[in-house]
């Protein structure tokens, strides 16, 4: 898979999961993805504050994300300081 099929298919992983966290008043942007291993995210709206938001990352985007791109080991949200 070349590095913009990954990007393409985590595109359609986020595509997939955003309805959910918009039901809830969040949403979630691609930041980068790192070696083809790594990817950052951020989550947005009410997702920043949510006291869940490290299930949805684990359980829901980062599941996703690794249904679409399997070479990806970890999926990390990134905090705006």
């Amino acid at each position: 898979m070349t590095t913009e099929e990954l990007k393409l298919n985590i595109e359609k992983a986020l595509d997939e999961i955003r309805p959910f966290l918009q039901s809830d008043g969040g949403d979630i942007s691609l930041l980068s993805i790192e070696d083809d291993k790594l990817v950052r995210v951020q989550l947005q709206g009410a997702c920043v504050g949510c006291s869940v938001n490290q299930m949805t990352l684990k359980s829901g985007v980062e599941m996703t994300i690794k249904k679409y791109a399997p070479q990806i080991e970890q999926v990390i949200n990134i905090v705006d300081a």
